[in-house]
């Protein structure tokens, strides 16, 4: 049995994105506004990012310094609550039984939600070493950033003694972090890149101050070892080779958009970037349908999809008192 309800907004993912959205809707007046997380608990990945500047802001030209992820994160689902907005946790949305009606699965049951709009805000993920196409065995010890603070701040589990970290964008440095409050020795840094693609600061802190390795121009070509990581197999540019032994190995970086749910909604994706086409407005070519923060641009700073947010709520609120919606052609 299903039961049905409807609500007049439904906002799909309780990241920064989603749940800024969902509280400037609600803050404006919006009825039910409700919200729907897979995971236990509300807030996006700023919940296992336990490192720093997390809502940054400038007051009278003085720059304020931000916060943690888990408190970042507690700050933005307790805004959402406080405006009105509902927001729930563990439950799945699972597909769609029309334009603006969706299948949901909680430990309550199964449930179907018709709403006057919805808002995806589902994020974006880092490809795991399968979607890389790194051969090897299938050993244990080897994770996305994600993976890896979700085990050490969410689980408290223990994750290695030596690891690599694959990458050296900003995601990079913060997979860093986490090793280093973790007690593992980080062998080296490798990425294919050429240069750091983060900040020099905090490349510069990582190599000389943490005495991390960096190894510019170079591939991991293969993971080895039976059961554990044993290490990875590396390839330079210029065809030289190596191999360095750890137990732990992180892929960092690389963002896709996770479109699964707006794809079997019929939305198209742009070509390039494989997330929603939106204009302007983060308006869908699908009459109500709205995305919002890295589903439709992996990947930005929390403080950025949340902003987005809240101007999305806007076009949504001018929505549900007009009607008014693009052409389908006039999204970008």
């Amino acid at each position: 049995m299903r039961s049905e309800r409807a609500v007049d907004v439904l906002v799909v993912g309780a990241g920064p994105a989603g749940v800024a959205a969902a509280a400037a809707l609600a803050a404006a007046g919006a009825p039910r506004v409700e919200v729907l997380e897979r995971e236990a608990r509300a807030g996006g990945v700023p919940r296992h990012c336990h490192h720093g500047g997390f809502g940054d802001r400038m007051v009278a030209g003085v720059a304020l310094p931000g916060t943690s992820g888990p408190r970042y994160a507690r700050r933005c689902v307790d805004a959402a609550l406080r405006a009105g907005a509902t927001v729930r946790t563990g439950v799945t949305a699972t597909g769609w039984a029309g334009p603006l009606t969706l299948d949901t699965t909680a430990p309550g049951g199964l449930e179907r939600l018709r709403a006057r709009a919805v808002v995806l805000a589902t994020g974006a993920r880092e490809r795991p070493r399968a979607a890389r196409l790194v051969p090897g065995s299938r050993p244990d010890g080897v994770y996305t950033t994600g993976e890896l603070q979700q085990a050490v701040h969410l689980f408290g589990r223990r994750v290695g003694t030596r690891a690599v970290v694959v990458g050296a964008e900003p995601v990079a440095y913060a997979a860093l972090d986490t090793l280093r409050r973790a007690g593992v020795h980080v062998v080296a840094q490798v990425t294919a890149s050429g240069r750091p693609e983060a900040p020099a600061r905090r490349a510069a802190v990582a190599r000389l101050w943490h005495a991390t390795p960096l190894l510019t121009d170079t591939e991991v070509v293969e993971l080895t070892g039976r059961g554990r990581l044993a290490g990875v197999r590396l390839r330079h540019r210029d065809g030289r080779g190596g191999h360095l032994a750890c137990d732990t190995v992180v892929f960092t970086g690389d963002f896709v958009p996770d479109h699964e749910l707006a794809r079997r909604g019929g939305v198209p994706l742009a070509p390039g970037t494989r997330a929603p086409a939106v204009d302007a407005a983060s308006r869908t070519a699908v009459r109500g349908v709205f995305a919002v923060g890295n589903l439709a641009h992996a990947v930005e700073p929390a403080g950025a999809v949340a902003a987005e947010g809240r101007r999305a709520a806007t076009a949504v609120r001018r929505f549900l008192a007009t009607g008014e919606w693009p052409v389908p052609h006039a999204a970008r």
